[in-house]
């Protein structure tokens, strides 16, 4: 069966020649006689893997020498507990903004750790990023939690929260950026840490990334379990327990295509491309399709849309399965259709999926 054009949220498409990679030396790895999932993680071998594949992130993302890179697991939600059990200190409360279904899962799970204090949000309906000058921080928080890119709604941040501007400056900023981590340059010293699941735009689920500035490693509670102890983690290079080597091997293939093409900098520059083709079809559809989010804040990676007749839905997704259009139903959590398009989804597959839309919206329209 020919390949098809998948627009899942994660896990996600992978770039075929990675895939072609993987399953080349899936038995032989570099002439080691044995594949990555069968390798010790302490060997000489793997460490060369994990090593090569924190260069390369390091190198793509331009992380400052001040900053850990921590190889983990548990995914972003195992995350929403792990950043208040290393992050609080002696403080009681931490700052969260709202912006979606993530941010909004993160504040409820930080509440059973800390004082989880809303300092904005954009509910109920999560249209946008609430305006800078309306959050509300707290005078004593540990830091303040943002999610840069809501996966399920389709919100991303342009711009960097700046905690000088609102009065709390060196207030540590942590970020979910799951869904677009990697689809963009980002300077990591606006933050303090970064966390992100990998199955979206790094590599297979299992992965969790954690980029986390070194002063922030003493601050963990003391109920903090070992393996998820930012601290352990770092000084055990990733491997207080073992890892979750065959996900790292494939992220560290993923870093690799990265840099042979062009890196961050010319990714983005696709990933534009991709998301003003599919907003523009939506935007000029004449009401057949509408996207919800306020023009600054959609999102390049998750493009969330509504059909004005919502009785086609299942008819929509049964036709567009039938083009080899795959996974472009909403989250069941807000309904509607979406198209996550990431890095390695090409243009070609985002031209595919509007041709089918023109052609959906004839027939039906």
């Amino acid at each position: 069966m020919p390949r098809v054009w998948n627009f899942s949220a994660g896990p996600a498409v992978l770039p075929l020649e990675v895939l072609e990679q993987v399953r080349d030396e899936l038995l032989d790895w570099h002439g080691a006689g044995m594949g990555v999932m069968e390798m010790s993680h302490r060997g000489k071998a793997f460490t060369s893997i994990i090593e090569s594949a924190e260069a390369d992130l390091r190198e793509l993302l331009e992380v400052p020498d001040s900053y850990r890179i921590l190889f983990m697991q548990g995914g972003a939600i195992a995350e929403n507990a792990i950043i208040p059990l290393n992050l609080l200190g002696d403080k009681h409360t931490a700052d969260y903004v709202v912006t979606g279904s993530w941010s909004e899962k993160s504040f409820k799970e930080a509440k059973k750790y800390c004082n989880a204090h809303l300092a904005a949000s954009s509910g109920p309906h999560f249209s946008g990023v609430p305006a800078p000058e309306s959050w509300r921080l707290s005078t004593d928080s540990a830091y303040l939690f943002v999610c840069t890119n809501e996966t399920i709604g389709g919100v991303e941040y342009a711009f960097d929260p700046d905690v000088a501007a609102l009065g709390r400056p060196g207030l540590p900023v942590v970020a979910d950026m799951s869904s677009h981590l990697l689809s963009k340059p980002v300077d990591v010293s606006k933050y303090d840490l970064i966390f992100g699941g990998a199955q979206k735009n790094i590599g297979p689920a299992g992965l969790t990334i954690v980029i986390v500035r070194e002063e922030l490693l003493d601050r963990a509670l003391p109920i903090c379990p070992s393996a998820f102890h930012y601290k352990t983690v770092a000084e055990n290079g990733s491997m207080y327990n073992t890892p979750p080597t065959f996900a790292i091997y494939v992220a560290g293939l993923v870093f690799q295509w990265l840099k042979r093409n062009g890196g961050l900098a010319a990714m983005e520059q696709t990933n534009i491309r991709k998301a003003q083709l599919l907003y523009n079809y939506i935007d000029t559809s004449s009401g057949f399709y509408h996207n919800p989010i306020e023009l600054i804040s959609r999102s390049r990676m998750n493009v969330p849309f509504r059909l004005a007749n919502e009785a086609l839905n299942a008819e929509f997704l049964s036709q567009a399965q039938a083009a080899n259009l795959h996974s472009l139903k909403g989250h069941k959590s807000v309904g509607g259709m979406r198209a996550s398009i990431y890095n390695a989804m090409p243009l070609e597959g985002v031209q595919a999926l509007v041709d089918f839309m023109q052609d959906f919206a004839r027939e039906h329209g």
